[in-house]
């Protein structure tokens, strides 16, 4: 029997099959799934082959289906180990905030090169735009000159004032969205405007720090009462890149991957060579000088060791 991994606790998982029947389901014996080694052999999203146990509600996985695509992110507990976000996504909704608490430009280009290399559609959704003044807008629009010419799609919502929402929900239909973000960006707070009945906890910003609390603990998929499906994710504090070289990291920014040929030097870095067209289109407006900041910062942040 085959179904769909909606939630994981570590341990046991819960899979939907495809007539909407839920089983309580646990691993029996090693899986061996596409020569990856991460902390979580089956994954929220993943596409599964069941053997019932018995009585009508437990099942064992003994098999997961090939995944089209996958997220990951450097283990939280193991910087030397990679934790599968979720699987088989058609598009990811990354949650940001300018304000309580307020989303680097950093991150967001950490969470698009992730996208990017694992070939998923990564969207923009700028929240609480409720409490939003003049410094924020600035940003916002600052945003809108970086990502938008380079093709990524920006929103811009307020669950508060009803703003946007529509909009959100149309990208979403009838698709599987990775939904995620810094703790305390309104994540859970949209998912219970969409589910109402789920009553998701939500949390306030941390005054002291800024940064929001945990609330999600394990990534969990819902279906969407209009169709399609939202992966609900625990709140993102970092985003450590595994599994990447330093020389692949330019293919990962599409204003850069379509000038790389033009370099001088076939293993141009971008730094320091003479001849680079990266560097030249810096100076010349093309490439957004935050873009190429952030381009320097995860470049060495890359431990060329273990995945380098």
């Amino acid at each position: 029997m085959l179904g769909w991994v909606y939630k994981s606790t570590g341990s046991w998982y819960i899979v939907k099959n495809d007539q909407g029947h839920v089983y309580h389901a646990r691993i029996k014996g090693k899986l061996k799934i596409d020569d990856i080694s991460s902390t979580n052999p089956v994954a929220v999203g993943d596409r599964v082959m069941l053997d019932l146990e018995s009585g009508e509600e437990s099942a064992t996985i003994k098999e997961v289906v090939k995944r089209n695509n996958y997220i990951n992110r450097v283990s939280p507990h193991n910087k030397h180990q990679h934790h599968i976000i979720a699987s088989n996504i058609d598009q990811s909704l990354l949650f940001v905030t300018l304000r309580q608490p307020k989303t680097s430009f950093g991150f967001i280009d950490r969470f698009l090169v992730t996208g990017e290399a694992y070939h998923v559609p990564s969207i923009i959704v700028f929240n609480k735009l409720d409490i939003y003044g003049a410094k924020e807008m600035a940003l916002l629009d600052l945003a809108k000159s970086i990502y938008e010419p380079i093709g990524y799609k920006l929103l811009s919502v307020s669950i508060k004032e009803n703003k946007g929402l529509e909009e959100v929900k149309n990208i979403l239909k009838g698709k599987t969205s990775l939904l995620s973000g810094h703790s305390g960006v309104g994540k859970s707070t949209f998912i219970n405007h969409v589910f109402p009945e789920l009553d998701l906890r939500t949390n306030e910003v941390s005054g002291w720090s800024g940064k929001g609390l945990h609330t999600t603990t394990f990534a969990e998929m819902y279906d969407l009462p209009f169709g399609g499906r939202i992966i609900d994710t625990p709140g993102i504090r970092e985003m450590g890149l595994v599994d990447m070289k330093r020389g692949e990291l330019s293919h990962y920014f599409p204003e850069m991957r379509e000038l790389i040929h033009d370099c001088q030097f076939n293993d141009c870095s971008h730094r320091e060579e003479p001849g680079c067209a990266i560097k030249k289109a810096v100076v010349s407006g093309k490439i957004h000088e935050e873009r190429f900041l952030s381009y320097l910062s995860i470049y060495d942040s890359l431990d060329e060791k273990p995945y380098g």
